[in-house]
């Protein structure tokens, strides 16, 4: 799936730089979402393949991974944009991406045993397989909940640094704002996972969220850009324990014979998450102003969190689920 998904991307990506017009390019963006996956492939390959108790030092150190390009792609895309064309970042993005599919079919090796139609377990049975069914849902629901804030926060940032007084070079320092936690979470995601290993994630995951519920209603009250900045790469020092460490969960809670179709389910509610933030947090800003979307946002991680400790209730107590 990881090949495939490299392959086909590396066709869609790479012929944006062939579109002659905007049709094409929705057409090959569309098909784009269709093949993509190779994060939440790779995610799936991690935690079916690493020992369980070395999983959330794993999928931290794929996290480390996904930032570290989020964080570069913006800066070296717009430096070859301004010096090639634009035209010749989609080749670069195609040829980085026929890279990864390559490495992929040489480099990565899996203990993959196919399974017959007939034989392979329905999903009610996978769900059913579950000591804890009802976490599982719940686990679910909290990377919405992650995606969900993360996202909502998005497109008011930058007319909230504004808001705070920063009139000249907004975009600099709004991008500046956003790379300060990108940085934070790459430092701290492989450390967060080797430390989830050790104490438990189900409880880092829930100190974690208490700590983001915190950052998120100091960023509400910040009086100026700098002091929005701070906050949000301390916030990005805890984001590490939050999305690796539901998938160090669900890997650890999963059966080997269903780990891709949970996966599969939690990145629907993940992505889910992504598209419905955006819409939610423009809305809350348009009527209630930029400060109340930190405070919906808290809120919304707030309850995440207790939910979650009704369902830890009584597994806090013990490392391992």
């Amino acid at each position: 799936m990881m090949i495939r998904a490299g392959l086909a991307m590396t066709i869609t990506m790479g012929g944006l730089a062939f579109v002659p017009n905007i049709y094409w390019l929705l057409f090959l963006r569309l098909l784009n979402g269709v093949f993509t996956g190779f994060v939440p492939n790779a995610t799936a390959l991690i935690a079916s393949q690493v020992p369980k108790d070395k999983s959330g030092a794993a999928l931290g150190t794929l996290s480390t991974g996904v930032v570290a390009g989020t964080l570069t792609g913006p800066f070296v895309g717009g430096f070859i944009a301004e010096i090639f064309g634009i035209r010749n970042v989609f080749l670069l993005v195609g040829a980085f991406l026929f890279l990864a599919a390559i490495l992929t079919i040489f480099f990565i090796k899996e203990d993959f045993q196919p399974v017959a139609k007939e034989k392979a377990i329905p999903t009610k049975e996978v769900f059913s397989a579950f000591k804890y069914p009802r976490l599982l849902v719940n686990l679910f629901l909290t990377s919405f909940v992650i995606q969900f804030s993360a996202q909502s926060i998005g497109p008011i940032l930058a007319l909230y640094v504004r808001d705070l007084g920063q009139t000249e070079n907004l975009l600099f320092v709004s991008g500046l704002i956003v790379s300060s936690m990108g940085f934070s979470s790459m430092m701290s995601a492989g450390i967060l996972g080797k430390l989830g290993d050790k104490v438990g994630n189900h409880r880092l995951l829930v100190a974690a969220q208490i700590y983001s519920v915190i950052i998120y209603l100091l960023c509400a009250h910040a009086t100026s850009p700098l002091q929005l900045g701070l906050y949000r790469f301390l916030f990005g020092l805890g984001t590490g324990a939050l999305i690796p460490g539901v998938n160090a969960l669900l890997s650890k809670m999963t059966p080997k014979s269903g780990i891709s179709r949970i996966f599969a389910f939690n990145q629907v509610f993940f992505y889910l998450g992504g598209v419905i933030g955006p819409m939610a947090g423009s809305a809350v800003a348009g009527y209630l102003g930029y400060h109340a979307v930190f405070y919906a946002t808290a809120a919304c991680v707030a309850f995440s969190c207790l939910c979650n400790i009704v369902q830890f209730r009584s597994l806090l107590k013990v490392k391992e689920i």
